[in-house]
């Protein structure tokens, strides 16, 4: 459960909330302390399964996460985040500290690895990079939502023609693939370029990668 007494009050549900996983009371209330004079939101428990039970990690921000928990490890719970497909910002914070410690942190995505003691200034600083690189990941997620209606809208002619359009097919050539007309594949791609509001072929391109989140060749129906 959120460890009581240990929550600034919460400004709006938009704005960015820091959450706070340690074992360790003293750090977790000096912690809340720090933010709470920079005017940053912040919430406080004790564990990764007190997050989880508390927090559905939908409100924009990050996590400050401590590695050594009794049971499973902050670095599992990390890459457990990682594995449900959550790309919550982490700074991962740590008393014990090695190499292979760090790596496997940074690996499986941490913003960045801190050794206690540190300087409250750098945590500042990766807590503020960390809840900039959630923004950025929310709206890549909106954009690419927003693209993918724009792509439901297509028929599945105009979805072939559109990945053979963005691998650099020219309109001879997806013509000869699928076994039709010029004058229909002109057709076919106006009317997907109108559909997916694309400025250009380029633009095109753009929203495909962001769509299919993997090479253009393997965009599917």
């Amino acid at each position: 459960m959120r460890v009581k007494g240990l929550a600034v009050q919460e400004k709006s549900l938009s704005s960015p909330l820091i959450r706070i996983v340690d074992d360790d009371n003293s750090v977790r209330v000096s912690l809340i302390d720090l933010f709470s004079s920079m005017d940053l939101n912040a919430v406080a428990y004790d564990s990764p399964k007190a997050l989880l039970e508390a927090d559905n990690l939908d409100t924009p921000g990050c996590i400050v996460l401590d590695v050594r928990f009794s049971g499973a490890s902050g670095l599992d719970f990390q890459s457990d985040l990682q594995k449900a497909g959550n790309r919550m910002p982490i700074v991962v914070v740590t008393g014990h500290g090695d190499i292979p410690m760090t790596v496997r942190a940074m690996k499986a995505g941490a913003i960045d690895f801190l050794t206690k003691p540190f300087r409250e200034q750098d945590l500042i600083d990766a807590v503020t990079g960390a809840i900039k690189r959630d923004e950025t990941i929310r709206a890549q997620s909106q954009s690419r939502a927003n693209i993918e209606k724009l792509w439901e809208s297509l028929t599945p002619r105009e979805v072939e023609v559109m990945n053979a359009v963005v691998n650099g097919y020219m309109n001879k050539q997806i013509a000869g693939q699928l076994g039709i007309s010029m004058v229909t594949v002109k057709l076919h791609r106006s009317n997907l370029m109108k559909k997916m509001r694309a400025r250009s072929v380029a633009d095109l391109v753009k929203k495909a990668e962001l769509l299919a989140q993997q090479p253009v060749n393997q965009l599917k129906n």
